[in-house]
């Protein structure tokens, strides 16, 4: 389609402008060399209008159709930040920040999305106005959620957004999607399990808080088995137990427990935090110690409008000539909240046989930037056409 054709001419221009970003990779809210790349890209491509410091580090950009009789808002929203991970791919373009890399492909996102503004800047064939945002701090931060907090869609009245990410294992430049819960919430907990230390020879002096951290993530796995309704997805994982002490003859005085719940229905998700709660107020007392629980509400369940999932859909097999149905992915996206904010839908784009996210090896695959440039500009041109 003429759209690819377009980003066939301008791949190798994007490209370098992802292996930039690549090379020079910030962490959360800290995206300011990536932030000032954009907004002088988005000045130089001529958007009507380019604003910075929503969300601290976010960048937005207005690009205002050839006609705007509709008066259709239509927001396209890629992620900036990347990981606190040492990178071992080797690449020439390797990142150059000790202990940080784009291992999510955050750099492809925010260089397609640039890709397809050039574009959309360049032709305006469209009847309304396309937003796109650039995002920091998707990686835990809940970016999306600050830039919302600091009044995103009402400021520029966008009535529905779109977004996408790169998948490893999909076939590249391929693309698949589903309708309603797609990716999980993510709530964390951290449990502090107090006793009295004693000599390990002499157990029956103290109260041993390595037995009731054992208790405990015994107890914690029965509320997926045997609370939650089995057809709904419920993970929850003790991910880190560490004592107040290593020595081998100490029992130590407390236990630090740390653990993530995971999943797709607020209700089951709601379960999972009362559970929690409950075994931690009553393990204590049982035996003998006290249990301190942190429990912090994460992301919410990212759902995809049905409306907006079946129009971007019809975008992708305009591109590629088909659109899989993706899996449910148990890994959280903070662009939940902007889907909480306005109806609109995430999409998933191949990236090939690569090595999975948030993998030290991995890296996005260059080769689909034509696809997912192309999917973006359709959503505007299709769902506002000239």
């Amino acid at each position: 389609m003429p759209i690819t054709n377009r980003f066939a001419e301008t791949h190798a221009e994007i490209t370098a402008w992802r292996r930039d970003i690549h090379a020079h990779p910030e962490l959360m809210f800290d995206t300011h060399r990536t932030s000032a790349l954009v907004e002088q890209k988005l000045r130089d491509f001529g958007c009507d209008e380019v604003v910075t410091g929503l969300g601290r580090t976010g960048v937005v950009g207005v690009i205002k159709g050839r006609a705007s009789a509709s008066g259709k808002v239509v927001g396209l929203r890629a992620d900036m930040d990347a990981l606190p991970i040492v990178e071992t791919t080797g690449a020439p373009y390797a990142s150059t920040v000790p202990g940080a890399m784009h291992a999510c492909g955050h750099d492809g996102h925010t260089a397609m999305l640039l890709g397809a503004a050039q574009y959309l800047a360049e032709t305006r064939n469209f009847d309304g106005t396309a937003i796109v945002i650039f995002q920091p701090a998707e990686e835990g931060g809940g970016g999306a959620a600050v830039m919302c907090e600091d009044g995103l869609m009402e400021r520029f009245g966008i009535q529905e957004v779109y977004g996408m990410h790169n998948w490893p294992g999909v076939p590249a430049g391929s693309f698949a999607i589903r309708p309603g819960g797609f990716f999980a919430s993510t709530d964390e907990f951290e449990i502090t399990l107090t006793g009295r230390g004693s000599h390990a020879a002499k157990p029956h002096e103290g109260v041993d808080p390595i037995v009731m951290s054992a208790q405990l993530v015994t107890m914690l796995q029965t509320v997926a088995s045997r609370n939650a309704d089995p057809t709904e997805q419920l993970v929850v994982s003790v991910t880190s137990i560490e004592s107040s002490t290593k020595a081998l003859n100490v029992i130590p005085g407390s236990v630090h427990v740390k653990g993530t719940v995971r999943s797709l229905n607020p209700e089951m998700r709601a379960l999972a935090e009362t559970r929690i709660r409950e075994i931690c107020a009553h393990l204590g007392g049982a035996m003998g110690g006290e249990v301190a629980l942190d429990f912090r509400a994460g992301y919410p369940v990212m759902v995809n409008h049905p409306a907006q999932t079946d129009f971007a859909a019809e975008v992708a097999r305009e591109i590629t000539g088909d659109c899989a149905e993706a899996p449910l992915v148990m890994g959280g996206e903070d662009f939940a909240y902007m889907l909480e904010e306005r109806p609109g839908a995430y999409i998933l784009v191949g990236n090939g046989p690569t090595a999975a996210v948030h993998n030290s090896d991995y890296d996005f695959n260059d080769e689909i930037i034509p696809a997912g440039c192309s999917w973006w500009a359709g959503i505007v041109e299709r769902r506002m056409p000239a």
